[in-house]
């Protein structure tokens, strides 16, 4: 680490990883004096990177948040983790952005050491996940982070949005919270334009803006579960109502909260309620409960039941 330059560049790695180093600590690891200490700080300060000196006994450098993202030293193990978390997030919808997430990642694999981009792209190419690619365009990362500044402040937005029949609206809106489900983002609060507790999803909100009034959301307000009951009440063809005989604790355990709703009938059975496309598929996820149940409506999911018990029987009696 003769040049200068180089000293420069481990002076920032060490601000990064370690803030609040003294100029004898700094000094002892770089391997020069304190003066060129100060010299490198006052570097870096001139690059536009904003390093703070803390005076005192407890004092030392710290970089302080700038106007904008100074150069990053990864080591291999936080690139590496840095990399496979854009991939992650670009396969399961939590990237933002049109193009975002393959901006980044070509940015940063631009800039690995060639024995580590390979190792990544080993790992690229041969990992198998087990969910499906999000479907859909990503949420604008303006309109994320403003929900999110809005969920946590507590003040109401005002939404630029379109409808699943692509009817553009705008509303008053009090976000209670984000919820990051089966690769989609929803917002859910209070909507004023309906009066109704609403829920959105995200890459349907075409822009954001906050607003001066502030609201209280409800005591104990659930956004994941109230997100889950919201697409679990989308109208579809058929309205299911199922008794099982088992407990609200095991109907829960077996049973997602998109599904449908559960609630206990006083008899220690659970009213399953539900809505569906295709019998089908509730037929199958009934027959895998292990738990009796009697279909109160509709009647052709009974048939679909007694179906789904004849090809069962059938394929056990073949060969």
């Amino acid at each position: 680490m003769d040049h200068p330059v180089s000293r420069v560049l481990a002076l920032l790695e060490l601000l990064q990883a370690r803030p609040g180093l003294t100029g004898t600590e700094l000094a002892d690891r770089l391997g020069v004096d304190e003066r060129t200490v100060r010299r490198y700080v006052a570097r870096l300060v001139d690059l536009g990177i904003p390093v703070r000196a803390d005076r005192g006994r407890y004092g030392g450098y710290r970089l302080l948040p700038g106007f904008r993202l100074p150069p990053l030293m990864l080591t291999g193990d936080e690139a590496a983790s840095v990399v496979l978390g854009l991939l992650a997030g670009r396969r399961s919808g939590l990237a933002v952005g049109e193009q975002a997430a393959e901006s980044a990642l070509a940015k940063i694999q631009r800039v690995l050491p060639p024995q580590l981009r390979e190792r990544v792209e080993a790992v690229e190419q041969t990992l198998g996940l087990t969910s499906a690619p999000a479907a859909g365009p990503n949420p604008a990362a303006a309109a994320l982070f403003t929900l999110a500044e809005a969920a946590r402040r507590r003040r109401r937005v005002r939404l630029a949005y379109r409808d699943r029949h692509g009817v553009p609206t705008e509303r008053e809106f009090d976000p209670y919270g984000l919820v990051f489900h089966s690769g989609r983002w929803y917002t859910t609060g209070l909507d004023h334009r309906s009066g109704e507790q609403r829920t959105f999803r995200l890459d349907r909100i075409g822009s954001a803006e906050l607003r001066e009034a502030a609201f209280e959301p409800p005591e104990d307000f659930d956004p994941v579960q109230r997100v889950m009951e919201s697409l679990a009440s989308v109208p579809w063809t058929h309205e299911v109502e199922v008794v099982l005989t088992t407990t609200l604790a095991e109907a829960r355990h077996r049973i997602p909260p998109v599904a449908g709703t559960l609630t206990a009938t006083g008899d220690g059975r659970v009213l399953l309620r539900a809505r569906a496309q295709n019998l089908d598929g509730v037929a199958m996820m009934l027959a895998g409960l292990g738990h009796p149940f009697t279909v109160l409506r509709p009647d052709a999911l009974r048939d679909e039941v007694r179906a789904l018990a004849a090809r069962l029987t059938a394929w056990s009696a073949e060969g």
